[in-house]
């Protein structure tokens, strides 16, 4: 009996002592993982969009950054479709060990929050949050055919003829939709929303006198309106873009509640070892602050971001909050 019981004991604390081996075995590995990622490897960064987007060359920005930073191969992998759902949704549930980061944006992560009935993921638990890259303000926008020179002109109109401006978007709950719906709100006025499926068939109808206004992304309308086919009224956000110089920001103007920009930023899926997010971080800061990258990311419309996971947790969250309040003023709803 004292020796089957001895065998049994020895056999049990041999078990324990292979999971316990096995603990840590996978602990190392995951150690060393980490510390010499990428190691070699293939990194995807997925964009929830078609590609030549406007997210497109970001990401692509992001891959060169991250291969001279690490080596490796960063590549960008498209995964359009569901207002970018469909791409942010396959890195929530994807292995958690940086070799799956996510490009997305405003109208993605917030609107997964704000917008659904029915959720594909949530950006504050399902991702860890890893650097903000840059992003584009909107620009309050009318057809230059149109006696309205500047945003109290617009205004003053919208409360003399309520419902008679229709403002296009590229869809319920997009930038461009809740920038005309933040408008609304903060100004007292009423316009009416006509959703289209494109930046060009909105700036196409604008144009052509179908609409009256759009709340664009500034690279959207910047040729149009140095063509003097649009007219900008005002740029929302605290600082004048290079791309239109001239145009005044809503701060300026007076109204410093009057703030939209669609911002771009990397993630990764939820417990990707911090060791990993934080060289992201680093690298992405590194060359935001490189004149080579600033200037190409100011050339294509984008205000330089940067900062740590910390900072756009927070960012995020805030914004969270005040687009709801505003997508819940708007009645607008996707299920």
């Amino acid at each position: 009996m004292n020796i089957l019981n001895n065998g049994r004991l020895s056999l049990l604390r041999s078990g324990r002592l292979a999971l316990l081996s096995g603990f840590v075995g996978a602990f190392a590995v995951g150690a060393v993982s980490a510390q010499t990622w990428p190691a070699g490897r293939t990194v995807s960064i997925i964009n929830p969009a078609a590609p030549g987007g406007s997210s497109d060359p970001l990401a692509r920005i992001a891959a060169e950054i991250l291969t001279n930073a690490y080596g490796g191969s960063f590549i960008v992998e498209n995964r359009q479709g569901a207002n970018g759902n469909i791409g942010a949704a396959y890195v929530a549930k994807a292995q958690p060990d940086g070799y799956t980061l996510l490009m997305s944006w405003t109208g993605t992560l917030v609107s997964a929050v704000t917008m659904y009935g029915s959720k594909p993921f949530n950006p504050m638990t399902d991702f860890e949050p890893i650097v903000l890259i840059g992003s584009i303000p909107n620009v309050i926008t009318v057809d230059a055919k149109l006696p309205i020179r500047n945003l109290t002109e617009l205004t003053e109109y919208a409360r003399k003829h309520p419902g008679e401006i229709n403002f296009g978007s590229t869809g319920s709950g997009s930038s461009w939709h809740l920038a005309a719906e933040l408008y609304k709100k903060v100004l007292g006025v009423q316009m009416t929303h006509v959703p289209y499926t494109s930046p060009a068939a909105v700036t196409k109808d604008l144009v052509g006198g179908q609409l009256q206004a759009v709340f664009p992304g500034t690279m959207a309308i910047a040729s149009l309106v140095k063509e003097g086919r649009l007219r900008a009224l005002a740029v929302m956000a605290e600082q004048r873009t290079p791309v239109l110089p001239d145009v005044p920001t809503t701060k300026e103007l007076g109204y410093p509640q009057l703030m939209s920009a669609t911002w771009m930023a990397l993630l990764a899926p939820k417990g990707t070892p911090v060791e990993i997010t934080t060289k992201i971080n680093k690298a992405i800061n590194v060359a935001l602050a490189d004149p080579k990258y600033r200037d190409r990311l100011v050339n294509m419309g984008y205000t330089p971001m940067g900062g740590t996971p910390a900072q756009f947790t927070a960012y995020m969250a805030a914004e969270i909050t005040k687009w709801d309040e505003i997508v819940k003023f708007s009645g607008a709803k996707i299920d």
